[in-house]
């Protein structure tokens, strides 16, 4: 039966090419694939140097120091952040743009985009997984989950944790308190508005364990910090975060 079905899945991509879902060019010649290899070429990402800690650039390549200027003032309580590409929110709206993309996945409703973005991961993580127990994704308040049919921190977790062969777990921590989209927000609006927004409701679930925080996009860091924050406070032994893309 698998072989028949795949048989009528090449048919079926000979008599109808997939597009790529970014720019829409035929992937005739890139069998298996959701977006082509010129839109993956095209991701911006994080310029060097960069910040140890949370992963953004540093102001100054003279500088000597290994931080940025908000993680020296505020340090996180997340131990790294990491992240692929660089999300500039001018190129939302440019056809064939990672930007575009994710928008797309998230408020355009459209859960097929997911597998697309899951190839502009790469082949090669920068991660370990010696340093991690477990993948757990940013969680959505039910509403909002109600309203779009998925969690999109969660698939991309559900990827993360398939390559680096480790257990997933989408329910260890739980969004509570259902929060407005901080999109037009800056950081310290950003800080109250999720504020206590978290909890993680069975404690022996995180409790010693080293965390992989998984989320789509990173803008001030102020929810992937609060997550930290209830993950550490019920038990976690630390937490890193990796996303897709970051806001600078």
């Amino acid at each position: 039966m698998p072989a028949l079905a795949q048989r009528f899945s090449t048919v079926f991509d000979f008599l109808y090419p997939p597009r790529c879902a970014a720019c829409g060019t035929p992937l005739a010649s890139e069998p298996g694939r959701r977006v082509c290899a010129r839109c993956v070429a095209r991701v911006e990402l994080v310029p060097n140097p960069r910040c140890e800690v949370c992963g953004g650039p540093l102001e100054s390549a003279a500088s000597d120091s290994t931080q940025c200027a908000r993680c020296l003032a505020h340090p996180p309580r997340y131990r790294i952040a990491r992240t692929i590409a660089r999300y500039r929110t001018t190129a939302e709206d440019e056809p064939g743009s990672l930007p575009a993309l994710i928008r797309r996945h998230k408020y355009g409703l459209d859960q097929s985009v997911g597998r697309a973005l899951i190839e502009y991961l790469g082949d090669n993580l920068p991660l370990s997984a010696n340093d991690y127990d477990i993948v757990i994704p940013v969680p959505l308040h039910w509403r909002r989950l109600w309203w779009r049919g998925f969690n999109q921190a969660a698939l991309l977790a559900e990827e993360v944790a398939r390559r680096l062969n480790l257990p997933l777990d989408t329910t260890a921590m739980s969004r509570r308190r259902f929060t407005p989209p901080q999109t037009a927000q800056h950081h310290d609006e950003r800080i109250k508005n999720v504020r206590r927004a978290f909890s993680v409701p069975n404690p022996d679930r995180v409790k010693n364990r080293r965390i992989l925080l998984i989320d789509d996009v990173m803008t001030t860091g102020a929810t992937v910090d609060e997550c930290a924050r209830v993950l550490l406070a019920a038990g976690a032994t630390s937490v890193d975060v990796f996303t897709l893309a970051r806001v600078l």
